[in-house]
């Protein structure tokens, strides 16, 4: 439930009751006289699904947004507040879009301070990061949910729908930074780990599966970036707490950005570059997906005229959708070009080796996981590494079997491979007759 005060100038006084007569409205009327002004201070609650539809109305009649108050209260009661909720909140009239105005207070409150993103951006890395090497989804979990980036992505989209360029490159800006310092914080502690002699045994950062899933992106990691994004906008644009949505948004980006700074304290470029390219596709995606729901949703800069593209296509509206635009589609087209190799080189292997194992030879062996290094068409490493993991019956070697994948793989992809097989025993328990003799 929401309570406005409008401040109705005494020449539009007439019209603007009639509007909130003709929408069933009870209202309070305070005549404000300071300063020699012929005005009232008109007060009346509304469910929150109709403040903009009413705000709307008003406008039509020439009421400007010099002095809008839209507050938030628990309760009304009028004596035409239920017909109200029953249009607006169960009736044909439903919606849960909140007004314009409201969306981008709401958007702005969520941002902390700036000494509390940066700290707790720095302390969601730290435990994503531990979360990575430990291989524990629950840490990486805990690490999502004290991460604000939620903040930075809505309110850089936001901005960007109704053009307040101040607001877009706030946003994004924190959404930079706060990435980077996630980067730097999770390089540091992973390079004190390496260092400093905390774990006992070195780690192979490639065969940990809470890396290897952010260090080898396929096209799937870009779906999660556009919900994250879309569920994102439907949270700030409607009743629905936005809270929870902050970690999916969280999802696509900490554990990625962890993810980049163990790459670089492990000195393992590649893997900081399949990271950082899975990073900069979610991130660009969060944002895109954002600017489609809230469009979808129907927000857009003051004093946009519907059916009139000509007269909306203003320089100031064109050159803050230009911006983000042209990196958008920098981002995407690069990051994704370079995501479409790596998933096209990972098919070609696992569809190599898959054939390789169907021979007659390989017949007993069991396909139990790939694992690619990320494919950067060698811009960092000459050689990719590829593990495969088979099940093989107990006591049975195959030692033909590394170099038959090798050979067969850089045939089919054309470069050269490092290849490494890893075997696990199968046995099985015997028949019960056999057990009883």
């Amino acid at each position: 439930m929401r309570l406005l005060q409008v401040l109705v100038p005494g020449e539009r006084r007439d019209d603007a009751l009639r509007v909130l007569e003709a929408e069933g409205l009870d209202y309070v009327r305070t005549s404000e006289c300071s300063d020699g002004i012929d005005a009232e201070l008109v007060t009346f609650p509304v469910p929150t699904q109709a403040v903009d539809h009413v705000l709307t109305s008003l406008r039509e009649v020439g009421i400007e947004d010099e002095f809008i108050i839209v507050s938030s209260i628990e309760t009304a009661r009028t004596p035409r507040i239920e017909e109200l909720e029953d249009r607006f909140v169960s009736g044909q009239e439903e919606d849960d879009s909140i007004s314009r105005e409201e969306i981008r207070t709401k958007a702005l409150n969520m941002t902390p301070g700036r000494v509390t993103y940066y700290v707790m951006t720095l302390l969601s890395a730290v435990v994503a990061t531990a979360g990575l090497l430990l291989d524990s989804p629950a840490i990486v979990v805990g690490s999502m949910v004290i991460a604000p980036q939620v903040s930075a992505a809505l309110t850089g989209t936001v901005g960007l729908v109704l053009n307040d360029r101040q607001m877009f490159g706030d946003g994004v800006l924190s959404l930079v930074r706060g990435l980077f310092v996630a980067i730097v914080g999770a390089f540091a502690f992973a390079w004190v780990i390496r260092t400093g002699a905390i774990v006992p045994v070195p780690i192979d950062i490639t065969a940990i599966t809470q890396v290897q899933n952010r260090i080898s992106p396929g096209l799937l990691a870009l779906v999660v970036g556009i919900c994250a994004g879309a569920a994102g906008a439907f949270g700030l644009a409607t009743a629905i707490p936005v809270s929870l949505v902050g970690v999916m948004i969280a999802v696509a980006l900490i554990p990625a950005a962890s993810a980049v700074g163990i790459g670089l304290a492990w000195g393992e470029i590649g893997v900081a570059l399949g990271a950082f390219v899975l990073l900069a596709v979610n991130a660009t995606s969060i944002l895109l997906a954002g600017l489609t729901v809230f469009w979808y949703l129907g927000y857009r800069p003051a004093g946009w005229e519907p059916g009139s593209l000509r007269a909306n296509l203003s320089s100031d509206r064109t050159a803050t959708l230009a911006i983000m635009f042209v990196v958008g589609i920098a981002v995407l087209g690069g990051a994704g070009m370079v995501l479409t190799q790596h998933v096209a080189f990972q098919n070609a292997v696992n569809d190599e080796v898959r054939t390789v194992l169907a021979e007659d030879s390989y017949a007993e062996l069991e396909l139990t996981e790939v694992r690619t290094e990320f494919e950067d068409g060698g811009a960092v490493s000459d050689e990719t590494e590829v593990t495969v993991v088979v099940r093989r019956p107990a006591d049975t070697a195959y030692p033909a079997l590394p170099s038959d994948l090798e050979r067969a793989l850089e045939e089919r992809v054309d470069r050269p491979l490092s290849v490494t097989v890893e075997f696990t025993e199968r046995t099985r328990a015997p028949a019960d007759s056999e057990a009883s003799d």
